[in-house]
């Protein structure tokens, strides 16, 4: 499991970064059992991976999507960058779109985008409904899973892969746990 724990109670109120979390300092799971932490998980979401990513590290986003959902984002970057502005270089970004049921996936190395990835088996995602994301880093790939089912590998075009050290997720959906 990725390297993630409680995150601490610093939360900026009237800027743009509020819900940045400055890092998950102990293993384990983030709930938002707690009001505050309800608040710490609030999308936009932007946290910190400590140590970044290396072979064998996963990273688990539990969620529910939104009633009437259109799109959601997940990043996996090098640097928080701001909630309005790229980071330096995203790892993996998923997206996705409810309204032709497409889970894409791409990547922003050296100011470029790859292109997206769309072929899948199924859309995993419904609405109202409750998922869970995992995202293992192997030593050539990420492979992602979702409610258990393997749907797809991606291919690392970042290195080091320690410098994959933030998660940005924003859109239709509301994160329960974060691991």
């Amino acid at each position: 499991m990725a390297e993630m724990g409680t995150v601490k109670d610093e939360l900026r109120t009237r800027t743009p970064e509020r819900n940045l979390n400055r890092s998950f300092e102990d293993p384990g799971l983030i709930s938002p059992e707690r009001q505050n932490e309800r608040q710490l998980l609030a999308v936009p979401f932007i946290g910190r991976i400590r140590g970044g990513l290396k072979p064998g590290k996963k990273v688990i986003v539990m969620g529910i999507v939104d009633p009437e959902p259109d799109s959601f984002v997940i990043s996996l970057t090098c640097g928080r960058g701001s909630l309005e502005g790229p980071p330096t270089d995203v790892a993996l970004e998923l997206c996705a779109r409810f309204e032709d049921r497409q889970f894409l996936r791409r990547a922003f190395v050296s100011g470029t985008w790859s292109e997206e990835e769309k072929p899948i088996q199924y859309f995993p995602f419904i609405e109202d409904q409750p998922f869970r994301i995992e995202i293992h880093c192997e030593q050539q790939r990420f492979r992602l899973f979702v409610d258990g089912h393997q749907l797809f590998d991606f291919y690392h075009l970042v290195r080091p892969l320690s410098a994959i050290d933030t998660i940005r997720i924003n859109g239709s959906l509301t994160i329960t746990k974060l691991g």
